[in-house]
């Protein structure tokens, strides 16, 4: 991972968010229990209160206030604050806290270091010098924390996923004890093995197109053409020449940062691209020929003007 401010900063609220996800449902902060019936937040029990129209004696007028007041209001603020989120922003929360995509970068990396790829399907392998300048070496071997690391994280979101949905401490115990009911094997078997496959062989797949909380967030950051996105400063473009597309590399999307915004609607702003290039740059930002821009820059990223260089131009200026 590029050692600059950015990532030391992503690297503190990916973490974060991540022992978040796990440790929330022991700590009773936020998950659904099933053998109650309702949501717990913080500790105390979100209900949508219908225990007195179930036995009688509330009102039909009582039940819809209930229900508007404790679940759909609370439902569409929460949707209305991440969409807005989103239509300023981009897809923020996905490079910057969402605990999958935290996994699929480990996994990326894990990848390169085994076989020079981030990934299964791609066609060519990454170059082996970094944008600060290291060389790293690829090996078989690495193949082995790499596996671990897809099967371990795979074990990881299933039981987190379980204890959200059944009391956490008596999934620990079971676990611990060996005394797991049928259904709970069945479900971390079938969910262990869907998410090996997917850490290993489709999470790029998954981010791009079968993630909902990722779709929505692209969909409405696209509707604001002055929404916050990554600009490449063509007139600099010279600059690129000595580099290896340090930007292209770098993205654990696999986008090209260097583009107009319609073909980086899968962007995570995670601000990799921009810290290869400032790395390449020397390691002052102010020269990076990336930056994040908002308002009337950014409105002009949202169709490709005149000069703004194709993929072919791109190679060309860049001596590849």
């Amino acid at each position: 991972m590029p050692a600059t401010a950015i990532q030391r900063w992503r690297l503190l609220t990916q973490t974060g968010f991540f022992v978040l996800f796990i440790v929330a449902p022991p700590l009773d902060i936020f998950r659904y229990d099933l053998t109650a019936g309702h949501f717990i937040l913080f500790g105390h029990a979100w209900t949508l209160h219908l225990d007195a129209l179930q036995h009688g004696q509330g009102s039909a007028l009582d039940a819809a206030v209930n229900m508007l007041v404790f679940g759909l209001i609370p439902v569409l603020l929460l949707a209305g604050a991440f969409l807005f989120v989103a239509w300023r922003w981009g897809r923020i929360y996905c490079g910057w806290f969402c605990p999958h995509f935290s996994v699929v970068q480990m996994i990326n990396r894990l990848m390169i270091r085994s076989f020079g790829k981030p990934g299964l399907w791609e066609k060519q392998r990454l170059p082996l010098k970094q944008a600060d300048g290291r060389v790293l070496t690829t090996s078989y071997w690495y193949w082995i924390p790499t596996l671990l690391a897809v099967v371990g994280f795979a074990l990881v979101w299933s039981v987190s996923l379980l204890t959200y949905l059944l009391p956490p401490f008596e999934i620990y115990h079971n676990i611990l004890h060996a005394e797991l009911t049928r259904n709970q094997s069945l479900f971390l078997m079938v969910a262990t093995t869907l998410f090996c496959i997917e850490f290993l062989a489709a999470r790029h797949l998954f981010c791009r197109f079968g993630c909902a909380v990722g779709l929505f967030q692209s969909l409405a950051w696209m509707a604001n053409r002055r929404a916050m996105v990554i600009s490449f400063d063509t007139a600099k473009a010279q600059a690129c020449k000595p580099c290896n597309n340090a930007c292209d590399n770098a993205c654990p999307m696999r986008l090209q940062p260097r583009t107009i915004k319609r073909k980086m609607f899968t962007c995570t702003e995670c601000g990799e691209c921009i810290s290869a290039c400032t790395q390449v740059q020397g390691g002052d930002a102010k020269l990076s020929l990336l930056h994040w821009v908002d308002g009337d820059q950014a409105e002009k990223l949202s169709e490709p003007p005149a000069s703004f260089p194709d993929k072919a131009s791109r190679a060309r200026t860049c001596g590849h």
